[in-house]
């Protein structure tokens, strides 16, 4: 059996202002190293065997921390990467909200969303669980895999591997910065979800 974390980054300047990311480059702010380096221990104690990120900064920075404390190399995978929101990406809810307000309201609501170059739910879901799976099966049987990635993609990847639809993708509700959720890999029963949100 294979458990896979996938870890979501530490804070950013636009967490933190309510900025929606997407595949905009941010760093980590101050607030985001600590909060890496508070939970990489915990990580590390779960004697990971292997580690991958999303390219990104705030993802990639994020491992780091862990990768200091158990010695393995990251492999970084661009498939990893957050949801592309298009024009959105920079904006604050209430300013996109303004300017698209039927959309926001679908995306809100967890429906899909056809404008302003965001991308498509399937798109993420199938890139995202596909980079998951290839890490697992390219892994040893007992491996344990931390993927450090970002909130939607996290919660996309996880039903699209347990094999949910991707409606069900909010009802897991937002995965908080350096947090984590646990999937168990077993080549008998599958994927199995062991727990979601973890500190």
């Amino acid at each position: 059996m294979t458990l896979l974390i996938l870890w979501r980054h530490g804070q950013t300047a636009w967490n933190a202002g309510g900025r929606v990311q997407g595949q905009t480059d941010i760093p980590l702010s101050d607030l985001g190293v600590e909060q890496a380096r508070a939970a990489a221990p915990r990580l590390a104690a779960l004697t990971p065997t292997v580690l991958i990120a999303s390219d990104l900064r705030r993802a990639a920075d994020t491992q780091s921390a862990l990768e200091a404390l158990v010695g393995l190399p990251v492999r970084h995978d661009a498939r990893l990467r957050e949801r592309g929101f298009g024009d959105w990406e920079g904006l604050t809810h209430a300013e996109i909200g303004a300017r698209w307000p039927e959309s926001f309201a679908r995306w809100k609501r967890g429906e899909p969303v056809v404008d302003a170059g965001v991308e498509e739910v399937d798109a993420l879901s199938k890139r995202t669980a596909t980079a998951l799976q290839e890490a697992v099966d390219g892994a040893p049987d007992d491996a344990v895999i931390v993927a450090a990635t970002h909130g939607a993609a996290a919660r996309y990847a996880t039903c699209a591997l347990l094999g949910w639809p991707a409606e069900f993708a909010p009802t897991l509700g937002a995965l908080h910065n350096c947090h984590s959720t646990h999937l168990l890999f077993d080549t008998v029963r599958g994927w199995q979800m062991l727990a979601h949100n973890v500190p």
